[in-house]
């Protein structure tokens, strides 16, 4: 409840002779406050998130080459759909990260592909070219690109502060920060409450 402030009546910017009649104070009638509605995990309106890829059991060891070959895609990805804004550097980013994690990626390729050796066999490969397909679409969608966009600048800047041969400790850090921007904001889940409770004014 807002308190009423006492106002001296003014004549002329000189004060009246008479006293001031007292303000009334008025009781502001409680509104009943509505909670807002829950923003579901799920995105709503037709607006897609696109799914991460899921593996078979992993290995620790594959578990890490699995976060480095996931990060790399999605800067990638970044590199070719966010151009449209020089401040992110995701071109610059992306080839420097190349460049400063090579052999680190030469790893996690490698492991990978004994991953699906494991489970397909003489398949391996084709398993292994159709993982990395359906891992850079996982990081492609419109409905969320600028948030996409601005994370994975964050992401790539962040890769390359990371040291040779410390970027698999890193990897799933950095790819599960990307893959939250990926989740868009329908117009209803950005309104806010509004405080509908009544001010209390002086009333002369």
């Amino acid at each position: 409840m807002v308190a009423a402030v006492m106002v001296a009546a003014v004549v002329g910017g000189v004060a009246a002779a008479k006293p001031a009649r007292p303000v009334r104070r008025t009781v502001p009638v409680p509104v009943e406050q509505v909670a807002p509605a829950a923003v579901p995990d799920a995105p709503v309106d037709g607006m897609m998130t696109p799914k991460e890829v899921k593996l078979r059991p992993t290995t620790p060891v594959e578990a890490e080459a699995n976060a480095v070959w996931s990060t790399r895609a999605a800067l990638n990805i970044a590199a070719l759909q966010c151009q449209f804004s020089p401040f992110l550097a995701t071109v610059r980013n992306y080839n420097d990260f190349l460049r400063q994690h090579a052999d680190e990626l030469d790893r996690a390729r490698t492991t990978m592909i004994a991953h699906f050796k494991r489970y397909d066999a003489t398949q391996a490969q084709n398993s292994f070219d159709r993982y990395t397909t359906q891992t850079y679409n996982s990081y492609s969608t419109l409905d969320a690109q600028y948030a996409f966009c601005d994370e994975a600048g964050r992401a790539g800047r962040t890769a390359l502060t990371v040291r040779k041969g410390e970027l698999g400790r890193r990897a799933a850090a950095l790819r599960d920060r990307i893959r939250a921007a990926l989740i868009p904001v329908s117009a209803h889940a950005i309104v806010q409450p509004v405080d509908l409770a009544p001010t209390a004014l002086p009333i002369f």
